[in-house]
């Protein structure tokens, strides 16, 4: 007889608690590195995020062909990057041609696997993953000198992780989705300390009170919003019998870098904006 009770919210492993840990490492990456180290150290806080992001994704969805995914996702991840630092004047739309050839690339990788299965899920993971990492590529154009925007983006995204993960821990209340342990209360609370966040660091980017604000409230949102499907697949791959269950920190990664990625292009959209 088939049953039609609601998963339990409840993952079998640790789910908000690393990610939240996670998040802190990540946002003093971002915000820290290029603050200390210029240029250079942007770029490495936005590789180490990509080459993360590319073998925990790979390991978390049990793509098939796993060291051709992985070198296909560094070399896109590497690629994106040289096309936004060696050019004079780099422009988002200079990944186009990355996310093209490495599209490509990807269909020829798993087209000329054999055994060839799962193919349908390991191009759509290929997809995924190759528009999370050129995503990444977009903090180096906030990261020009004297803007301060990267490190109010890394700042807004790490309290919104923070704050939403702590919440969701104590109260995943009102449920967002069946079976994910997400709660309305923590995509509020986390919204309200991204806007909390961008206000503080309005000084640091140039923006006036009411635009920090709400560069850091949209941005929060998106990142709230990302973390939820995040959550998805971590509670999905971990499992019991699940390919993640084999590398339970995987999915961690993912929920704290996804969610990176996706606020990336909207605040160089915003700031670019306002």
């Amino acid at each position: 007889m088939s049953s039609t009770a609601v998963p339990s919210t409840t993952p079998a492993r640790p789910h908000h608690l690393p990610a939240a840990g996670l998040a802190v490492v990540a946002a003093g990456l971002v915000a820290g590195l290029p603050t200390a180290l210029g240029d250079v150290g942007a770029l490495a806080a936005v590789l180490v995020l990509q080459l993360a992001l590319v073998l925990s994704w790979v390991l978390a969805t049990g793509m098939q062909g796993f060291t051709s995914s992985l070198a296909v996702g560094t070399a896109a991840a590497v690629a994106a990057d040289l096309a936004l630092v060696l050019v004079e004047r780099p422009l988002l739309g200079g990944l186009l041609a990355v996310l093209g050839v490495g599209f490509l690339a990807a269909v020829l990788q798993q087209m000329l696997r054999s055994p060839r299965q799962d193919l349908v899920d390991s191009l759509a993971g290929s997809a995924v993953l190759l528009t999370a990492v050129a995503a990444l590529a977009a903090l180096l154009l906030l990261g020009r000198p004297g803007s301060g925007a990267l490190v109010l983006t890394a700042l807004v995204a790490g309290a919104a992780l923070l704050v939403g993960s702590l919440t969701d821990q104590v109260l995943p209340r009102p449920q967002l989705a069946p079976g994910v342990p997400r709660g309305l209360t923590g995509a509020v609370l986390a919204v309200l300390a991204g806007a909390a966040a961008g206000w503080a660091a309005r000084d640091v980017a140039g923006l006036g009170m009411l635009r920090a604000l709400l560069v850091g409230a949209v941005l929060a949102g998106v990142v709230a919003l990302v973390a939820v499907a995040g959550s998805y697949l971590a509670v999905e791959t971990t499992a019991e019998g699940a390919v993640g269950a084999l590398s339970p920190w995987a999915p961690t990664v993912v929920q704290v870098v996804l969610p990176f990625a996706a606020c990336a292009p909207v605040a160089l959209g915003l700031l670019t904006l306002l």
